[in-house]
């Protein structure tokens, strides 16, 4: 009976370890939000933003390193660095447009 119980309270501590909380469930949500806006085709999927945007950066001698997907803001930030300097690009996840450089 004892090893039953014992088996019982690791598996749960154990899967508790795998739930998202704090930055880990903000991160979790956006990923299922922008899975769920991108099925639905409200926003662009990540490698069409990729596609239309990377290629003039790398040209400028850009290299581009991820994105981030704000489901709230329905924008992709793309980050590039050159020269030792990182640059954020964000884009209107709908439209596909640069709302916004920064460095």
């Amino acid at each position: 009976m004892m090893p039953r119980i014992l088996l019982s309270l690791t598996l749960v501590a154990a899967a508790a370890a795998f739930v998202p909380t704090g930055a880990g469930a903000q991160a979790f949500d956006d990923a299922a939000n922008a899975r769920e806006q991108m099925e639905s085709g409200s926003v662009l999927s990540p490698r069409e933003v990729e596609r239309r945007i990377v290629p003039d950066y790398r040209r400028r001698g850009y290299e581009y390193l991820n994105f981030e997907y704000d489901s709230r803001a329905h924008a992709y930030r793309l980050k590039f660095i050159r020269e030792g300097r990182v640059t954020f690009v964000d884009v209107d996840a709908r439209s596909g447009r640069i709302i916004r450089r920064r460095r």
